[in-house]
C-alpha cells in the first residue's frame, strides 16, 4: 500500500470544515484550510483555537492545543492549499451542482495521488464521480457535528473507488480517533444520518401539523435518551437552513410528499431564524433554557 495519509486539505471553513481541521491537527496531521472568504479564514483561526483548547477533555490526542494550531495553515489560493496533500475533503454547502463544480477543479489541480472526499451529509460519491478522471480516488468521508466530541465517521465507496483508496481512508479515520462506520452500498444519509433524517422528518411533521409543541418533543427525546438536547435543539445547532437543504435533498430523491420539509420551517428560515448561528431558531440561543434541568419539568404544572 502507498504511504499513509499525513497531509490533509479542507475546502470550506464553515462549522464542519474548521472542526474537522481541528481534529485532524490534534492527531498529528498537517492541515491546509482553504476558503475564498478572507474574513471567514481569519475568523476561523479564533474558532479553531477555542475548539482545540476545549477538546483535550474529551479523549487522548497526539498533540497539544498549541502544537495542533501550529500544524494548520490558512489559504486563499486553492493551488497552494493542495500542494503535497494526500487527502482533500470538501465541506461546502449541500448543493450537488456546487460540489460537482468544485470536485472537477480539485481533480484538475490536485496531485495524482491525492484522494478526493466529500463530507456531504446526504450526497453519495457515486453522484459526483462522473465529473473526475480519478474515479478510483473519490469517496464519502462524512463527519458528525460536533466533530471533536463525536468520534464516528461514515465512509462509503463510489462505484469505482479502489480498495487501496478505501483502506487508506479507513485507516486515517481510525488514526484520528474515530470509528469508521462502513456503508456497504450507496445510500443517502449513510449510516446514522439516514436514521436521523427519519427522526427529524417525524419531529417536524408532529410539530408542523400541531400534534405537539417542539419543546415537548424535545423533552420526550431528552428524557428517553439522556441527551442534552432533542431533535429541535440539534436542528438549531446544525442550522435550520442546512436542515432544510438536507431534507429537500431527500425529497427530490424520493418524490415522497412525506419527505418534503414543512412550509412552517421555510417561513422561519425566511425570517432569518436559523438557529444557533443567528441567535434564534426554535429556541432563543441567547438564553438557552432548554439546556437546563428545569426544561425537563412540566411547563404547565
Amino acid at each position: 500500500m502507498a504511504v499513509k495519509i499525513q497531509k490533509v486539505t479542507l475546502i470550506g471553513v464553515g462549522k464542519m470544515g474548521s472542526q474537522i481541521a481541528a481534529r485532524a491537527a490534534a492527531f498529528g496531521n498537517s492541515v491546509h484550510l482553504f476558503d475564498t472568504n478572507k474574513e471567514a479564514l481569519e475568523h476561523t483561526t479564533n474558532i479553531i483555537e477555542y475548539e482545540l483548547k476545549g477538546y483535550f477533555q474529551y479523549g487522548h490526542v497526539k498533540c497539544s492545543a498549541e502544537e495542533s494550531m501550529g500544524r494548520i495553515s490558512f489559504h486563499e489560493n486553492l493551488s497552494d492549499a493542495l500542494i503535497h496533500t494526500d487527502l482533500v475533503i470538501e465541506s461546502v454547502p449541500e448543493d450537488l451542482d456546487l460540489k460537482k463544480q468544485l470536485i472537477t477543479t480539485l481533480d484538475k489541480i490536485a496531485e495524482k495521488h491525492t484522494i478526493i472526499a466529500t463530507n456531504s451529509s446526504s450526497i453519495p460519491a457515486s453522484d459526483l464521480e462522473n465529473v473526475v478522471v480519478r474515479k478510483d480516488k473519490v469517496l464519502n468521508i462524512h463527519f458528525y457535528a460536533p466533530v471533536l466530541r463525536t468520534p464516528m465517521v461514515d465512509i462509503m465507496r463510489g462505484t469505482l473507488t479502489s480498495e487501496e483508496t478505501f483502506l487508506k481512508a479507513k485507516q486515517w479515520i481510525a488514526r484520528i480517533g474515530c470509528i469508521p462506520l462502513i456503508v456497504k452500498k450507496p445510500r443517502m444519509g449513510f449510516v446514522f444520518n439516514h436514521i436521523w433524517h427519519s427522526i427529524m422528518r417525524e419531529a417536524l411533521t408532529t410539530w408542523a401539523r400541531g400534534y405537539a409543541d417542539y419543546n415537548d418533543i424535545d423533552r420526550a427525546w431528552m428524557i428517553w435518551s439522556d441527551m442534552p438536547a432533542g431533535p429541535f435543539g440539534m436542528m438549531d445547532y446544525v442550522g435550520l437552513d442546512i436542515v432544510y437543504d438536507i431534507e429537500m435533498t431527500y425529497y427530490r430523491a424520493s418524490n415522497d410528499p412525506n419527505d418534503k420539509p414543512p412550509d412552517e420551517l421555510k417561513k422561519m428560515i425566511d425570517k432569518g431564524e436559523l438557529g444557533l448561528k443567528s441567535g434564534k431558531g426554535f429556541y432563543d440561543w441567547r438564553n438557552p433554557e432548554f439546556l437546563k434541568p428545569e426544561f425537563l419539568q412540566p411547563h404547565n404544572a
